[in-house]
């Protein structure tokens, strides 16, 4: 398969308005084919999986080349694992979870990349250049900065199932945790959200009392 690291694979547009693709409107004929090493047949299926999976990684990683990237390895690997998937009609579910690995893989290398920064260019508290990625930069809104605060597998439950629409117990399916697991990361993410919203709203609030 002519997938190859750091050829996009998603061309133009905007991911943070990428729609999700519904949900069992995959082709499972393709996947079949697909598994038996079918290059064409896992071609037809990169466009409608790779904009799903682009929304997704976006959401998680809140940056447009860091998603891509991510969908990217999550497309090499279905492409190599495919032969193993036990239930085709599950490819979808299954790409979910590729992501969502990818996605983990991408932001230690964010991470790893901003340390390597700060050691070359010192702390960067002068370098206008150099922004804090996780708690926000001047520009964006609070729930931008709010949900970059939080751990990536808190990011993962809010996306898969308030912008996915995907069921708790599915997401522990792909995650490979237990339900009461998701639901208390669900509980927690939405818990520092909130807060998030109140601490924004404080100042407002004490300007307008004063």
């Amino acid at each position: 398969m002519n997938v190859r690291p750091h050829q996009p694979v998603i061309l133009g547009g905007d991911p943070s308005h990428t729609l999700i693709a519904g949900r069992g409107d995959v082709d499972i004929d393709l996947v079949l084919k697909a598994q038996d090493g079918d290059e064409e047949a896992f071609a037809a299926l990169v466009p409608a999986t790779a904009q799903r999976l682009v929304g997704v990684a976006y959401r998680i990683l809140r940056d447009h080349a860091a998603a891509e990237d991510a969908t990217q390895t999550a497309l090499l690997a279905a492409w190599r694992a495919l032969p193993r998937l036990r239930d085709p009609a599950r490819f979808e579910a299954w790409t979910y979870r590729l992501v969502v690995n990818a996605c983990h893989d991408q932001s230690r290398y964010q991470r790893l990349v901003a340390l390597e920064l700060d050691a070359d260019r010192g702390d960067g508290s002068d370098d206008p250049v150099m922004q804090d990625t996780t708690s926000g930069v001047a520009d964006r809104d609070w729930l931008d900065r709010a949900f970059r605060s939080l751990s990536i597998p808190h990011r993962v439950v809010v996306v898969l199932h308030h912008h996915s629409g995907i069921p708790l117990i599915e997401i522990a399916r792909m995650l490979g945790v237990p339900e009461g697991t998701v639901r208390s990361r669900l509980h927690y993410a939405l818990g520092a959200l909130r807060a998030a919203l109140i601490a924004d709203n404080a100042p407002e609030a004490e300007r307008a009392a004063s």
